[in-house]
């Protein structure tokens, strides 16, 4: 027999389920951004001179810059946190799509312009770069800072990439601005986790006054 719901009879509405508290994953991004960035910078700063060893990069692009910051960037999505979610995810991308040119694309250019193409890369990237740079000076200052450094960073790379020759100057004082903002995302990490553990300010990031 079949049957039908009655027009008078409103079926039972499920109750509201709380949503779970997540933890913050805003140091974990950027923690991973930080170590990756600082291990690529001291090759691009002419710390380490032995190019080959800068293959310690890949793996470090891969799982912790790349697949961990994705993560955080999703999560940063889940905490309804636009800005952190489009940073991580997007420089979580940076790190994977960075570290695959290097294992897989360049060595197939044309040796003599294989710079050009890794400067057009690092330009694409400073653009993001300046209107994250922008978006930032509604979080803290040190996070602002962080993007400041990370644009000159991307900003020399390009140009000293996209020279004929490859300006060698260009390439390690961006390499040093790496440095100097890899310290930077690793104080802002710090910051996070050690302020979240203790439960109240120890190290302070000095959010911007929202007019």
């Amino acid at each position: 027999m079949a049957t039908t719901i009655r027009p008078e009879v409103t079926p039972a509405k499920p109750e509201a389920t709380a949503t779970p508290a997540i933890a913050d994953p805003g140091p974990l991004g950027l923690a991973a951004f930080a170590m990756t960035t600082f291990v690529l910078s001291v090759f691009n700063a002419n710390i380490i001179g032995d190019l080959a060893l800068s293959a310690v990069v890949l793996p470090l692009a891969l799982f912790y810059g790349g697949a961990v910051q994705i993560l955080a960037g999703m999560w940063e999505f889940r905490k309804n946190n636009t800005f952190g979610a489009l940073a991580f995810a997007s420089y979580g991308a940076f790190w994977i799509t960075f570290a695959w040119y290097l294992r897989y694309v360049a060595p197939g250019l044309p040796t003599a312009r294989e710079h050009e193409a890794a400067g057009l890369f690092l330009l694409a990237w400073t653009i993001f770069t300046a209107y994250m740079l922008l978006a930032s000076l509604r979080t803290t200052m040190v996070l602002s800072v962080v993007f400041a450094f990370l644009f000159a960073t991307f900003l020399l790379l390009a140009i000293g990439f996209l020279a004929a020759p490859p300006n060698a100057t260009l390439i390690k004082v961006g390499g040093w601005l790496g440095l100097i903002t890899a310290v930077l995302a690793w104080y802002a990490s710090a910051a996070g986790v050690t302020n979240a553990t203790w439960g109240r300010t120890v190290l302070p990031v000095f959010p911007w006054k929202k007019s």
